[in-house]
């Protein structure tokens, strides 16, 4: 409606405007010529916000209608996460070819008709204890799509079955893997959601301490990256989080940490020297626990010299990037990293 009322103060405008016409100097035309368009740009970004705060509304009312719950019996919450990700339509244009690096499984992503040597290797989410490429693919399509560029998600092993340092081994075990078919690092790009995105930074600082190339960049979405649980959001934001509270984390930390010490960079990278990491991009939502997880690290970033980007959306939960279908934050979202990680293959390739 306010946008229909703007529409029609712009017409009642632009006829005050003609019978005075003559009457005006040029100048003065111009101004006026420019007042309809104000009115119809202020009523559209009114719709817009309006219609933005419906859709988080309506996605963060829907979110705790199934509250992430990780107490369970871990067969169940897997095959139950995997069923529920399934019914997630994947247009059919989309190609998926199963890989294995090293003994790691993976799925290759592409969009029928694109021919690109550029490659992101994507780290799937779930406190590394839940999730899967196949799970990912959805999402990672969609970044495909946007980027032209090939998409590998990696099956990592989880926890606790396989704990730390086996996610760490898993992702390197890809990117040599990929290294070793010819694949130039200026080519590839680093990419993952939540614990992915944790994942993604601990790789990278095991690459640079190995003496490998680096990749061109890495995308990171809602990482967690403190699994010591010391951010201040995680208490601060929890009555704003729709999916996760400290004790939902702090149940399946264990799990994955085992006998190592949760401080540790290559666990928790906001406690690592990030020095010689190439540009990051991190994007977070303001309703999340992680909030302090994103801000620290891109913090520990700054500090190194890193190039980086950090972009908190208000009002948007954990990884809402996965919602663009029904948000636009999350569309606007993957367009900016679509033109950061397309950016910066460019730039590395020159």
């Amino acid at each position: 409606m306010a946008f229909l009322d703007a529409m029609g103060a712009t017409r009642a405008h632009a006829e005050c405007g003609t019978l005075a016409e003559a009457a005006v100097e040029p100048r003065q035309q111009a101004a006026s010529d420019s007042a309809p368009m104000d009115n119809v740009r202020r009523g559209t970004e009114h719709w817009r916000q309006l219609m933005s705060e419906q859709q988080r509304a309506g996605l963060d009312a829907t979110l705790r209608q199934t509250p992430f719950d990780l107490n369970g019996d871990l067969v169940t919450l897997r095959s139950g996460f995997e069923e529920a990700m399934s019914y997630i339509p994947v247009a059919d244009d989309v190609q998926r070819t199963n890989l294995t690096f090293g003994g790691v499984g993976a799925i290759e992503v592409s969009i029928d008709g694109t021919d690109s040597d550029n490659v992101i290797l994507y780290f799937h989410g779930g406190v590394y204890v839940i999730g899967s490429a196949a799970a990912t693919v959805p999402l990672v399509a969609d970044l495909a799509r946007r980027t032209s560029a090939k998409v590998i998600t990696v099956d990592y092993r989880l926890a606790p079955e396989h704990p730390y340092p086996a996610g760490v081994d898993d992702a390197r075990a890809v990117y040599e893997g990929l290294l070793s078919q010819g694949v130039d690092p200026s080519n590839i790009a680093f990419s993952g959601e939540s614990a992915g995105g944790g994942l993604a930074v601990a790789l990278l600082l095991a690459i640079r301490d190995a003496g490998l190339p680096m990749p061109s960049s890495a995308f990171l979405m809602s990482p967690y990256a403190d699994l010591t649980l010391s951010g201040s959001t995680i208490i601060d934001k929890q009555d704003v989080d729709p999916l996760f509270t400290e004790e939902v984390l702090r149940r399946r930390v264990g799990d994955y940490v085992a006998g190592a010490n949760p401080s540790d960079p290559f666990i928790s990278p906001v406690f690592g020297d990030l020095r010689g990491l190439p540009p990051m991009l991190i994007q977070v939502g303001s309703h999340e626990i992680l909030l302090s997880d994103a801000i620290r690290l891109a913090g520990r970033a700054a500090e190194a010299d890193v190039a980086i980007a950090l972009e908190v959306t208000p009002g948007v939960p954990h990884v809402f990037q996965a919602y663009a279908a029904m948000l636009d934050e999350g569309e606007a979202a993957l367009n900016r990293a679509a033109e950061f990680l397309k950016t910066h293959f460019s730039v590395s390739q020159r």
